[in-house]
C-alpha cells in the first residue's frame, strides 16, 4: 500500500499502543528494541555529548520520559558504571505494561522505574540535569506534545538540558525501513510488533520544518543521521 508521506499520519495508531495488543508479541517487541535502538537511537552520541561531560563533574539526575522497556536507560547505566562515573537514572513510562517487563529484566543495572506521567513528577519537585525521550514524540497528540514540552522544562534543573530524539519522517526513510525490516520480518521480528508499527511510526513523525512549528519558542530541532530529529533546550534558557 502506498502512503501520502507528505502528510502527517497523526491519525494512524501503532499496533504495540492498543491496551488489548496481544502480550506475548508486545514482550517481543521490548525484547528486540534493545538491538533496534543500539543500531539507530543514538544513544553513543547523547552519552559522548550531553551526559559523560555532566557525569565528570559530579553525581547527576538523568530522566528517560516514555522509555518504554528502559533498554536506552540500562545502555547508558552501563556506559557510566565503565567509567566509574555516578547517576541516578529514572525510566519513566505511562504504560504498566512496559514498566513491568523493564523491571523485570533489568538484570542489576540500577535503572529506577516509574509507571507515571511526566506531569506526576513535577509535584515530586525533583530536578534532573538531562530530561530525554526516544522515539517518544510522534505517539503524542498535539495537545500531549506540549504537555510533555512544558513538563521538561519544569523537569530540567538549572544548566541542565532537555533533548527528545524522534524520527524524521521522509519518503527514503520509509523505504529504506520497508526494504531492511522485510528481509528479517520471517526471522529476527518475527512474532513482534517492530515492522508494522515502524512504519507507522514513520508516518507518524515530524519532518524538521513541522516539529520546529510545533515547538514552543526557546527549542532547537536539529537534524541527524540516519533520518532523525532532536528537540533540544538548554535548561539555563528555561526559566
Amino acid at each position: 500500500m502506498r502512503h501520502d508521506l507528505s502528510i502527517r499520519a497523526s491519525g494512524a495508531r501503532e499496533l504495540m499502543d492498543d491496551p488489548d495488543a496481544d502480550l506475548g508479541m508486545l514482550e517481543r517487541t521490548y525484547e528486540r528494541f534493545r538491538l533496534v535502538n543500539a543500531l539507530v537511537s543514538g544513544t553513543g552520541r547523547l552519552y559522548r555529548r550531553d551526559i559523560r561531560p555532566r557525569a565528570r563533574r559530579g553525581p547527576i539526575r538523568i530522566l528517560d520520559i516514555g522509555a518504554g522497556g528502559g533498554d536506552v536507560c540500562r545502555m547508558i547505566a552501563v556506559r557510566l558504571r565503565r567509567e566509574g562515573l555516578r547517576a541516578e537514572i529514572i525510566a519513566l513510562d505511562a504504560d504498566e505494561r512496559a514498566v513491568g517487563w523493564a523491571v523485570a529484566h533489568d538484570e542489576g543495572s540500577g535503572v529506577q522505574y516509574r509507571h507515571a506521567l511526566s506531569t506526576d513528577l513535577l509535584s515530586e519537585g525533583t530536578r534532573y540535569d538531562v530530561v530525554f525521550s526516544n522515539h517518544l514524540l510522534h505517539h503524542l497528540s498535539d495537545a500531549e506534545l506540549q504537555g510533555v514540552l512544558s513538563d521538561s522544562v519544569g523537569l530540567v534543573g538549572e544548566g541542565g538540558l532537555v533533548v527528545h530524539r524522534d524520527i524524521a519522517r521522509s519518503r527514503v526513510a520509509y523505504a529504506l525501513y520497508d526494504a531492511v525490516t522485510w528481509v528479517f520480518a520471517r526471522t529476527f521480528l518475527r512474532g513482534s510488533f517492530i515492522r508494522e508499527d515502524g512504519l507507522i511510526s514513520i508516518r507518524r513523525s515530524y519532518t524538521r520544518g513541522e516539529l520546529s512549528a510545533a515547538a514552543p519558542a526557546g527549542w532547537v530541532v536539529r537534524f541527524r543521521l540516519p533520518s532523525r530529529l532532536e528537540l533540544r533546550r538548554d535548561g539555563a534558557t528555561a526559566r
